[in-house]
């Protein structure tokens, strides 16, 4: 299997196990709504594009609550669960580039739903694991910390760092520290969630929580 595979295989059994009224680290959304923005993120992305396109925000949260909707008995939830087990059909160009698209995604999902659920204790990744998540991370970073208003370092205890926001002339650099899945949920914006030392000036780390829902 590759990683986002075994991730795909993480979120659809934190899904199975919590069943579909679960709550999650996204605001509002329970374990079937969750559910359901994977799936129309893989089988209709135009409706699913208002997660990154403001304007169709609004066509996006109706598509998702209203199949959300239709799996609230656990039988037709564990058929939602089922979709995203089988997966993004192949016209679809997540399934041809389905580590860059999914890895990260499918990790901080599974998440979602484990410490949403109250699963607070990080799951254990092997080095290669580890390794692949931040590949994937230190590529993205950039892009999820946009709104920093200060520069931001990621660091794995014992292991690397790497610069992902470029200080800005007025600002100062904040140090976030943590394994690998932490940095992950902190990026993604999972921040209050997440287990990592954030240190510098105190007001460049009130911005950066801010920015990160910490």
């Amino acid at each position: 299997m590759t990683w986002h595979e075994i991730e795909r295989s993480a979120l659809v059994s934190a899904l199975t196990e919590v069943g579909p009224d679960a709550p999650t680290l996204c605001e509002g959304w329970r374990s079937r709504h969750l559910a359901a923005h994977v799936v129309l993120r893989e089988t209709a992305p135009l409706v699913a594009a208002g997660i990154v396109v403001p304007p169709l925000a609004g066509r996006t949260e109706r598509a998702i609550d209203d199949l959300a909707s239709s799996a609230t008995r656990a039988d037709s939830y564990a058929q939602l669960v089922a979709r995203i087990a089988a997966g993004a059909p192949r016209w679809n160009p997540m399934s041809w580039a389905a580590e860059r698209a999914n890895l990260l995604e499918f990790f901080v999902h599974t998440e979602d739903v484990r410490r949403g659920a109250g699963l607070d204790t990080p799951r254990v990744l092997d080095a290669d694991h580890a390794e692949a998540l931040w590949q994937h991370l230190v590529h993205s970073a950039s892009r999820h910390y946009r709104r920093a208003p200060c520069g931001v370092v990621l660091v794995v205890p014992g292991g690397p760092r790497r610069a992902v926001r470029r200080t800005p002339r007025d600002g100062g650099t904040v140090v976030v520290r943590g394994e690998v899945g932490e940095l992950a949920l902190h990026a993604f914006g999972r921040g209050t969630a997440a287990r990592v030392h954030v240190l510098g000036d105190p007001a460049d780390v009130a911005a950066l929580n801010r920015a990160t829902g910490a």
